[in-house]
């Protein structure tokens, strides 16, 4: 498949969207981290509060300024819902995915960033598995290598984390792409429609600091089963 281009663009915003679940104890450190970093751009960051039963809400509402808007679902309706209503209110000219739970560091945004401003990519994945990293817990190393696996096979490609959470795209190549999944089936169906559309992904090492299950990592071994579902699925389906 021949790869899509885009004129090039100067950039001059990024919009970085974080679904938000039950994330207490880590939100108000992790919107401390995103203020921190300067990447040369104006950012917006828009916080989806996804039915959140632990005071999630009530953190959040401290947080609000000119540069963090929050949005609220009712109930929980998973990470690709909460991307969707954040992506609907987004007007960067970037589009970031930063999840709340202190995983993927933001310091790494201008690692990320930089393939873009250069004009060398139009979507760019953080790679967990060629930067510095807490190890994985075995079952979901063992996962992830495998929906990596599956996904280069079915479309061509060569990715080292098709499951990051850190993924950046220039917001054009979003256009015309409905999010379907509302679970953390997000990730695979995204990256399936992208390189569907015959746009290259270009992964930079990112750091990772993964948790356990005792920690409130909210992902299981039958989300995997789902996102190879989804890979099979979308390869095969509309790339809208």
């Amino acid at each position: 498949m021949a790869e899509a281009r885009l004129e090039d663009k100067d950039y001059a915003s990024l919009s970085v969207l974080v679904p938000v679940f039950n994330e207490r104890s880590t939100v108000a450190e992790a919107i401390r981290r995103v203020r921190a970093v300067d990447v040369g751009l104006d950012v917006e960051v828009i916080v989806v509060d996804d039915g959140s039963e632990d005071g999630t809400d009530k953190v959040l509402a401290a947080l609000t300024d000119s540069t963090v808007r929050v949005l609220t679902h009712d109930v929980n309706q998973g990470k690709g819902a909460a991307i969707r209503t954040a992506l609907a209110a987004a007007s960067g000219d970037l589009v970031l995915v930063q999840d709340a739970d202190l995983e993927y560091d933001p310091a790494d945004w201008p690692r990320l960033i930089d393939p873009i401003v250069r004009h060398k990519a139009l979507v760019v994945y953080g790679s967990r598995f060629t930067g510095e990293r807490k190890n994985m817990l075995p079952l979901h190393w063992m996962g992830n290598r495998l929906l990596s696996l599956v996904t280069n096979i079915l479309y061509s490609s060569t990715l080292s984390d098709m499951e990051t959470c850190y993924k950046l795209f220039d917001r054009r190549v979003l256009e015309g792409i409905t999010i379907r999944s509302d679970r953390f089936d997000f990730e695979p169906e995204i990256t399936a429609k992208v390189l569907r559309r015959g746009y290259r992904i270009y992964e930079v090492p990112v750091s990772y600091a993964g948790r356990e299950p005792d920690e409130g990592k909210k992902i299981t071994w039958r989300d995997g089963f789902g996102a190879m579902r989804a890979l099979v699925k979308f390869r095969f389906t509309s790339t809208e």
